[in-house]
């Protein structure tokens, strides 16, 4: 169950939060607030898991209220300019709704918001998927589907069977995301063992995608896969 508020200087937006929520049944609107100041108030004692914050307000802007929120509460920014899309997304927000939006769209929001508490909360038993940052979008990544994750400098690009996936973080951050059949094979690559298809001196191929083994990480490797 995840609670929420809402921040939003006009009431009627706020009134057709408050009317989605209601039919959303693992959300639970809490509060909702036309003033932004009495809304930080609220979250210094009140703990959120989401909020939803429109952009343009008179006194302090959503892009900058959510510089004050605690980390741990998810942003969904409600709006109806799309040209702040850009700067929402650097500020990690799970989403950006374009007003007017609907049942639907609003529904898509509140899903990944629930996936990406559980995943952070250990709530994922089947520890099955991970979310990351790709552009202005978080991205579901099947363990099932990965093949290998590829540094390339400050980013990493996640290998599936039919695309890969380009999110700018670091490969040690990668590996801390990934279950125990992911083994780094070279400074570059950590490869998911339960898909290789063939295993060479110098490489490993997996669904027909090849990935490089250096000597350093080798005997790591045949071990792993012994055992």
């Amino acid at each position: 169950m995840l609670t929420a508020i809402a921040i939003d200087d006009e009431p009627m937006a706020l009134e057709v939060v408050k009317n989605h929520a209601s039919k959303v049944p693992f959300v639970v609107l809490k509060e909702t607030f036309t003033d932004a100041i009495k809304a930080l108030e609220y979250l210094k004692t009140n703990q959120v898991n989401l909020i939803f914050l429109d952009i343009k307000m008179p006194d302090i802007s959503g892009l900058e209220l959510a510089t004050l929120i605690p980390k741990d509460s998810m942003v969904v920014f409600t709006t109806a300019y799309s040209e702040h899309a850009v700067k929402s997304f650097e500020l990690d927000a799970i989403d950006y709704l374009l007003k007017p939006f609907n049942l639907s769209r609003f529904l898509k929001s509140c899903q990944k918001a629930q996936e990406l508490f559980e995943l952070k909360n250990g709530q994922n038993q089947s520890n099955s998927f991970i979310f990351i940052k790709t552009g202005y979008e978080q991205v579901k990544i099947s363990f099932e589907e990965l093949l290998f994750c590829e540094a390339n400098g400050n980013y990493v690009n996640f290998h599936l069977a039919k695309e890969k996936i380009l999110s700018r973080m670091t490969l040690a951050e990668t590996e801390k995301l990934l279950p125990s059949h992911f083994v780094k094979t070279h400074r570059s690559f950590v490869i998911n063992t339960q898909k290789i298809q063939k295993i060479e001196k110098h490489q490993v191929t997996l669904e027909n995608k090849t990935a490089p083994v250096s000597s350093s990480f080798y005997d790591a490797l045949a071990d792993k896969l012994k055992s």
